[in-house]
């Protein structure tokens, strides 16, 4: 059992560095909202990630066959993601005109439900954290024997190591919520709109040229 624990630990500290849409959105909700709401945020995206691992574990080979064969499922991911970025990014060149007028709390109104479900949305439609979650499964499945006590310490370790580094790097990033003026704020989410555009349009691309097409299928193979 500690076996497993510390195996999974690394890959938790990994995940919690490793850029994207998530890494840069929970920095902002840190250092813009505060602790809590980043935690409630973050605690969304552990649930798309529980929900990708058991869909990984339990139907692991149709699932994935299906994915590998319509590359239109990241490109629907990528749209989502594309118009999200967009439409908060127009919003705010709309409030940026009036921003000497509007006060911090107008723009860091908080509502805990709605940082849950975008943590949990902007990890669940980026289909490629299913295909790793996938290749985490038939690499270290075997070695757990693919018993089911073993696979939950292993995956709860990589989580929870995931959580508590995510959970420090909150902690940092709110001690800069002391200089976040309305000009600042608005500087730092139009940053995360454009960086959401982009992370869309490259989920987008994923499906156009499946880079990762081969890796998946020396997967499938193993599983065959």
């Amino acid at each position: 059992m500690l076996q497993d624990i510390f195996t999974g630990i690394p890959l938790g500290i990994f995940l919690s560095f490793m850029v994207g849409p998530v890494f840069f959105v929970l920095l902002e909700t840190s250092a813009v909202k505060g602790f809590r709401a980043a935690l409630v945020f973050d605690l969304g995206v552990v649930l798309a990630d529980v929900i990708f691992i058991a869909l990984a574990y339990f139907s692991s080979y149709k699932l994935i066959q299906s994915i590998k064969n319509d590359p239109a499922i990241f490109i629907f991911g990528g749209i989502l993601m594309l118009t999200y970025g967009i439409t908060s990014f127009i919003k705010l060149k709309k409030v940026s005109k009036n921003v000497d007028e509007i006060a911090v709390d107008e723009l860091i109104k908080i509502n805990y439900f709605n940082l849950f479900i975008k943590g949990f949305f902007l990890n669940f439609i980026n289909v490629g954290v299913l295909l790793f979650w996938f290749l985490i499964l038939i690499t270290i499945g075997p070695k757990l024997q693919l018993e089911t006590a073993r696979m939950v310490t292993f995956f709860s370790a990589v989580l929870l190591s995931y959580l508590v580094v995510d959970i420090g790097k909150i902690l940092l990033a709110k001690q800069l919520r002391s200089k976040m003026t309305p000009t600042n704020i608005l500087k730092i989410k139009k940053v995360i709109s454009v960086l959401l555009i982009i992370f869309g349009l490259t989920l987008m691309f994923q499906g156009w040229f499946p880079s990762d097409q081969k890796l998946v299928k020396k997967a499938l193979e193993k599983i065959e």
